[in-house]
């Protein structure tokens, strides 16, 4: 489990595919502090920790995951969003993120606001996705506030600090990201249709 509070940027130095598979090499200022077999955040995809020396590691996404994502657009130097899984009696500063993308959405507009930004995107609408006016939502593994949301798009502000020190800095509108929707509003969802189905 995550909170989508970044730790770090790292930089892919290294894309190798094997047959469906695509194992990435990463580097980043948290490389030594990892372990084989850990869990780590890459733009909100939960991926585990295959290699790793004092200053890269390596992951391997499964088809699954790159359908699911946009870990297959990744090229070489591009700069990945990355975060270790919670430890138990943790802060929880942002919201339960699960590493479990739901949907890949497109950046349909980027707006400066005088030192804040306004980021827009627009995705294929999906039956147990929810999202509400000021609720959570995770995008690129950063955990955001929902703004104005409509059927198939929501806006995010971003304030300097998440800017800088994330990969948002890089994002153009026509862009892609990942998305996670908010756990807790899927349960809801789930247990809504439920019901429905069961009283017919």
């Amino acid at each position: 489990m995550f909170t989508g509070i970044i730790e770090a940027l790292g930089t892919v130095r290294n894309i190798e595919q094997d047959r469906s598979n695509i194992t990435f090499t990463i580097e980043s200022p948290i490389a030594s502090e990892l372990k084989i077999d850990q869990s780590v955040s890459h733009d909100g995809v939960c991926l585990t920790v295959v290699a790793c020396t004092p200053h890269h590691h390596a992951v391997t996404a499964v088809a699954e995951t790159l359908q699911r994502s946009k870990l297959g657009s990744w090229e070489i130097g591009g700069q990945v969003n990355l975060e270790r899984c919670m430890a138990l009696g943790d802060r929880l500063d942002g919201h339960i993120v699960q590493g479990h993308v739901d949907t890949v959405a497109r950046c349909t507009e980027v707006l400066e606001q005088g030192g804040s930004w306004k980021y827009t995107f627009k995705f294929d609408t999906m039956p147990d996705q929810v999202l509400v006016d000021k609720g959570s939502v995770c995008v690129n593994g950063v955990s955001l506030t929902v703004v104005a949301p409509g059927a198939d798009y929501f806006s995010v502000a971003i304030i300097p600090y998440t800017w800088e020190f994330t990969n948002f800095k890089n994002l153009r509108a026509g862009e892609r990201v990942n998305i996670e929707f908010d756990i807790i509003g899927k349960y809801v969802a789930a247990l809504a249709q439920r019901r429905l189905q069961v009283n017919g």
